[in-house]
């Protein structure tokens, strides 16, 4: 079950919200639907473009001879869902989330996509509530240590184009391409991702969204394809 004591979460967080935005930014749909109340899935919205514009400023600011596609990597890395449910689990935010019972029991409260949604939700509910300034400060100080982590990342700053480069050096002709499967309940839905170069399969991935899973595809990928033989081949 979730926490109740919420002060501890704002202390980490950094700065107070009322009840009701908080309630608001900690309530997963699956909670909602069971409940009849809202959910986050608005704030989240609006916490993606405000963590996307501070990040991008951010990056701007500090890598001044970095091309358009370089700091392109850098923010999709610091800004993915895997950097976000970093910060939630630093953060212990998966304690206070509000799940429905078949959230709770498929182990919601450690899902990566859940995690991200909410702190993208909770950013929302500090902008909203404390305005442009305050909200800045905040995500940068949570978000700045995935951008210095980002740099560092090497190949896995992007997956997808790393796997495509060392294709292209290794001689494919064939384009990178993607078959999804889903399976569970839309609350609690899990995805495999199949990474193929032409009708070769290279790399299989899992995740709790299409787009992570498509990345964990392509970093198997990347680390297979030096062998020379495809997963339907080996």
């Amino acid at each position: 079950m979730h926490k109740t004591d919420r002060k501890p979460l704002l202390k980490k967080w950094g700065v107070a919200l009322e009840d009701a935005i908080l309630e608001r930014a900690l309530t997963h749909r699956s909670w909602a639907f069971e409940h009849q109340c809202g959910h986050n899935e608005r704030l989240e919205f609006l916490g993606d473009s405000v963590l996307g514009f501070f990040a991008a400023d951010r990056i701007f600011h500090d890598f001044d001879e970095s091309s358009e596609g370089d700091m392109s990597k850098i923010k999709s890395a610091a800004v993915s869902e895997r950097a976000l449910a970093q910060v939630a689990r630093e953060l212990g935010i998966g304690d206070y989330i509000l799940l429905g019972i078949g959230e709770e029991r498929s182990g919601g409260r450690r899902k990566e996509s859940i995690l991200s949604d909410t702190v993208e939700a909770l950013i929302a509910a500090t902008y909203l509530e404390h305005g442009i300034d305050v909200t800045r400060k905040i995500v940068e100080h949570h978000i700045n240590p995935k951008i210095e982590d980002a740099t560092k990342m090497g190949p896995a700053l992007d997956w997808r184009t790393a796997v495509e480069e060392k294709a292209r050096t290794l001689g494919f002709k064939e384009e990178l391409s993607y078959r999804v499967e889903g399976e569970g309940p839309d609350h609690a839905r899990e995805y495999t991702a199949f990474a193929y170069f032409g009708e070769a399969l290279w790399g299989i991935g899992k995740a709790t969204s299409q787009k992570a899973a498509k990345l964990v595809a392509c970093e198997d990928a990347y680390g297979r394809i030096d062998s020379g033989v495809p997963l339907d081949h080996a």
